[in-house]
């Protein structure tokens, strides 16, 4: 491996890596991209049997899952996502607040204003990272 290749693989390891859980394509893409101008590495999913997939195969330093998947809730996958990794935190980001927040570390309407989204996922990163 070259020098500039090796120094590439550091700066890409050294940024956090979220996994950010979305059913519609478009609100992903958003996000993916939002997260990315805040330095994150993000991989993106939109099913649930991903989420997991991904969570197992990837050092994850976050999780911002949607609330309403098809097929499931936020809530529901974050007890799964949780047995697979209970120390990575978890973020609902939700238009509802749902009744219970079962294995859900913070909760985040999305009527929030993305520097208020950004400035929480850098704490929750922050936290999980020291």
């Amino acid at each position: 491996m070259s020098k500039f290749s090796a120094d590439a693989l550091r700066g890409i390891v050294a940024k956090p890596l979220i996994l950010c859980i979305e059913d519609e394509p478009i609100h992903l893409i958003l996000r993916k991209k939002v997260l990315e101008r805040d330095g994150y590495i993000v991989i993106g999913v939109t099913t649930a049997a991903d989420a997991l997939t991904a969570l197992r195969e990837s050092p994850v330093s976050a999780i911002i899952a949607d609330h309403m998947l098809h097929g499931t809730t936020g809530t529901e996958l974050a007890k799964e996502l949780k047995k697979i990794k209970p120390d990575v935190p978890i973020i609902l980001f939700s238009g509802t607040i749902p009744e219970r927040l079962f294995c859900v570390d913070v909760y985040v309407n999305k009527g929030e204003p993305t520097a208020t989204f950004l400035g929480i996922v850098r704490e929750v990163v922050q936290r999980s990272c020291s």
